[in-house]
């Protein structure tokens, strides 16, 4: 066998180069120990899943209609599925017609496809600082520009959104964000539409999160402002279980033909069975019964959360404390890297997602976000003190090195 023989002789294309491993995936790899407390992963609890209901829908559909449902179908999505989101949506305000529904295999997938339609190489895009990390992953492949806009504690500053004109979409989480878990409140919601309708920043509107609410729900979405310039993103992860793998975008007539033909070329149609698994689980209003205990159990694990930290956190730590969602985001004081940080964690029983991956561009080192949604009180109790027991001896280290300098 000659060199050239033992050698790889497959190529990767350049996109390729700007695939890399979900930070968030490879610290769930540790949490797999079962002496870990994990509040790293943005899963949702699995005590929160319609078993009984999924379980009699799935019956229900195979004696029913078997053939259709393990049979190929339309890339655009079950019909009925379509028709229940639009009806849905148009509760929340939206004015949409069913045929600007694609089901896609998960919000995830939407995203892979609209960065296939919309993005070139080297065009901007513009996202919030920070933003959910998966987006990043699902865009970079398109190799563009990232562009981070100003943002406050309220979300995207509107008077700001000017710097991004000429970026081909601008895109935001506006409902208990991944990672940050901050709202958008209605004034801000009006300004941001209206500035970017000023640039002509169209919109890219992320929603997996927005009937996670505990007090009251949000206000109504982006894409009722701004219909034609919006394109929107939900899914049924959250809600029912991300092991369906269904979700759903809904977009402009003029961009839908295009994204249907990027989900045709993806996997031809998201499966047959899960779709009408999922819409006969919600179409007889489910969702309105089962969703009251998820949001209790969800607001238990927050407000154990928020106490916790108010308990142990070391002076010099910020938070937002979310009315929604499923994240903590936690600002360490300066100096902290709290990437380098985690391996300490680790050795002291608990995991926590570094901040930095969740910056297009300038990362903030001092960052973390903690879940707690998977862990229970007792679990987010011993997690953040031991979290707490490592922030503070990394800033006596810190203390120690710069009374060092000083001398």
């Amino acid at each position: 066998m000659t060199d050239s023989d033992s050698s790889n002789p497959i190529r990767l294309a350049r996109r390729a180069e700007r695939m890399n491993a979900s930070v968030i995936r490879e610290i769930l790899k540790l949490a797999e120990r079962p002496d870990l407390i994990s509040m790293a992963g943005g899963l949702p609890s699995p005590h929160s899943f319609p078993i009984d209901a999924v379980r009699e829908a799935t019956a229900q559909v195979l004696r029913d209609t078997p053939q259709a449902a393990l049979q190929y179908a339309s890339s655009e999505g079950f019909g009925p599925l379509r028709e229940w989101v639009a009806a849905d949506l148009g509760r929340q305000g939206m004015r949409i017609d069913p045929s600007q529904v694609l089901i896609t295999t998960g919000s995830q997938q939407g995203l892979d496809l609209l960065g296939k339609v919309l993005i070139d190489a080297g065009s901007l895009v513009a996202v919030e600082a920070p933003t959910y990390l998966g987006a990043l992953q699902a865009f970079a492949p398109g190799e563009p520009c990232f562009a981070s806009v100003a943002c406050d504690e309220g979300g995207p500053i509107a008077e700001r959104l000017g710097e991004a004109a000429g970026a081909r979409f601008l895109y935001l989480l506006p409902n208990f964000q991944n990672p940050g878990g901050r709202c958008l409140d209605e004034p801000r919601r009006d300004a941001v539409v209206a500035a970017a309708r000023r640039a002509g920043l169209p919109l890219i509107e992320d929603n997996p999160y927005g009937e996670l609410w505990y007090d009251e729900p949000p206000p109504a979405p982006l894409a009722a402002r701004w219909p034609q310039g919006t394109i929107y993103l939900g899914s049924f992860s959250k809600v029912l279980a991300p092991g369906l793998r269904v979700g759903y975008l809904v977009a402009p007539p003029a961009v839908y033909p295009k994204l249907l033909q990027a989900k045709q070329a993806a996997d031809l149609h998201t499966p047959s069975l899960n779709q009408r698994i999922v819409h006969q689980v919600v179409r007889d209003g489910l969702l309105d019964r089962h969703l009251p205990s998820v949001r209790e159990r969800y607001r238990a694990g927050r407000d154990a959360m928020g106490a916790a930290l108010a308990r142990h956190m070391p002076p010099g730590c910020r938070w937002l404390t979310p009315r929604g969602g499923m994240f903590f985001w936690i600002e360490l004081p300066p100096g902290c890297d709290a990437l380098a940080l985690l391996p300490r964690a680790v050795e002291r029983g608990v995991a926590y997602v570094p901040g930095e991956a969740f910056f297009a561009d300038k990362p903030q080192k001092n960052c973390l976000r903690l879940s707690f949604v998977t862990v229970d009180a007792g679990q987010i109790e011993a997690g953040v003190a031991a979290l707490a027991g490592v922030i503070d001896e990394a800033l006596a280290t810190t203390g120690r090195r710069l009374q060092r300098a000083a001398a």
